[in-house]
């Protein structure tokens, strides 16, 4: 069975567990598991060498709140399957963290690296117009976003083409996130899935739940190995190294690194960048096999690479407290099972990297608003905070040192507001599933994100009559 089909397999698998726990309704639990839609489309461009024809996939998993929302993704292995699957994902993933959009994902079958700018973008232009003929994308119905493969200069060709194949519409821009800050992109919006991996693990470890396992202290002592340093796995790396944890262990590909005093992240990202070959990288002592790495020991492993990289087989020599999952179905359904038994707690993707649909949403509602965050309460902020530091000195016959008023007098940017919110919606979540788990002594966090989840979907269904 290729890993696609797992994937499917596995987030079916882990769904049909939690509606035998909530006891729901067999043709209730069917209408909310069934992707509503998949479509295929097969469209030829005229490049360089000639024309190709490429194949893509838009699947709707559930439209009781629209519009849908979910990541477009360029690779080789995607297929349909894949991508129903993370569609299906993605409707629970919004659901969990109280974002008001249905689930849908994307994927086009192609190896972006094999083609320069000119050609994808024409390649992307071509995707874009057969989605919009088909009513895949609009900001009011279904809205894509970056995943695998894209990133914003793939989200600024998608605006601009349904901008030109829809003039009229005003708000145009809001058919895609995750584009440049110039096209109405939010600052923070690429690094949020990352960033959202952090604020998952300061919520749980500011909850009871750390009760659990077997880990002391809080979580700057903690020391981390990540697998894969992409978009995710970087920006969670960042962050986290930001507020003084230590990661010790990088899984890149073919290649690891591991180094117990902690890792240059900055390294490493930049020889991932550059030419990838082994020989290249500075400390050569730091390399070592992917194998050693599961097995050498941590207190959280973060799995941020693709889906299914944690096997019923590999699990046995994976080597920590805490798993904390930053890619989508990094554990397949058998790995999950294992490691449960083994008394490792994980948090789960569909709650663990929202980050990223979270942002989106911000950016969504800033587009249609038509105003960046902040612009009309910024310098208000600014002047209450020079009047209460001009009482604080007035009151105590102190001064208030020029830096430490430059600091305060600093109205927050866009970027400081949309951590805030990011931070307020992951934090909020969690409580949330924390109590549901504590309450019902549910059998995994998993378990009771599904549940949590399943239950807003149907209060939703009941709400339109279904």
């Amino acid at each position: 069975m290729g890993a696609d089909n797992l994937f499917l397999k596995s987030v079916s698998k882990m769904f049909d567990d939690a509606v035998e726990i909530l006891g729901v309704e067999p043709g209730l639990a069917k209408q909310i598991k069934s992707c509503n839609s998949t479509h295929t489309i097969r469209f030829g461009v005229k490049l360089k060498k000639g024309i190709k024809v490429f194949t893509g996939w838009r699947s709707v998993h559930s439209e009781h709140l629209e519009p849908v929302k979910g990541g477009i993704r360029y690779s080789p292995a995607v297929n349909a399957s894949e991508v129903e699957a993370m569609a299906a994902l993605m409707t629970f993933k919004n659901a969990v963290i109280d974002v008001p959009f249905g689930g849908s994902k994307g994927g086009l079958k192609i190896t972006p690296s094999k083609y320069d700018d000119e050609d994808l973008e024409k390649i992307t232009r071509r995707f874009t117009e057969e989605l919009v003929k088909r009513g895949l994308i609009s900001p009011s119905l279904n809205v894509p976003a970056p995943d695998m493969g894209t990133g914003k200069k793939e989200m600024a060709w998608i605006a601009d083409e349904y901008k030109r194949l829809n003039p009229q519409d005003i708000n145009a821009y809001a058919c895609v996130t995750g584009k440049p800050e110039n096209m109405g992109g939010v600052d923070g919006r690429t690094e949020a899935t990352g960033r959202g991996i952090f604020y998952a693990l300061s919520s749980f470890f500011n909850s009871p739940d750390i009760k659990k396992t077997s880990l002391k202290g809080k979580l700057s002592s903690q020391s981390i190995i990540i697998e894969g340093l992409g978009k995710v796995g970087y920006y969670a790396a960042r962050a986290l190294r930001d507020h003084g944890c230590k990661v010790i262990g990088v899984i890149e590909k073919k290649t690891s690194f591991y180094n117990q005093k902690g890792l240059d992240i900055d390294q490493i990202d930049s020889w991932i960048k550059g030419s990838r070959d082994p020989k290249d990288y500075p400390n050569q002592n730091e390399i070592k096999s992917r194998e050693e790495l599961l097995s050498v020991g941590c207190d959280i492993f973060i799995p941020a690479a693709r889906e299914g990289t944690i096997t019923e087989e590999n699990q046995k020599i994976l080597n920590t407290k805490l798993i904390c999952e930053g890619a989508n179905g990094p554990l397949t359904s058998r790995a999950d099972h294992y490691l449960n038994k083994r008394g490792i707690l994980i948090i789960p993707d569909l709650y663990a990297n929202a980050g990223g649909v979270a942002v989106s949403y911000f950016e969504w509602v800033r587009n249609l608003s038509h105003m960046r965050f902040g612009r009309m309460e910024k310098r208000r902020k600014e002047y209450e905070t020079t009047s209460i530091l001009s009482v604080i000195e007035s009151s105590t016959g102190k001064r208030v040192s020029s830096k430490t008023k430059s600091m305060l007098n600093q109205g927050p940017t866009e970027l400081d507001l949309v951590r805030s919110g990011l931070e307020d919606m992951m934090t909020e979540a969690y409580e949330n599933m924390s109590i549901i788990w504590n309450k019902n002594n549910y059998p995994t966090l998993r378990s009771t994100a599904y549940i949590y989840s399943i239950k807003k979907l149907i209060e939703s269904y009941k709400s339109i009559g279904i």
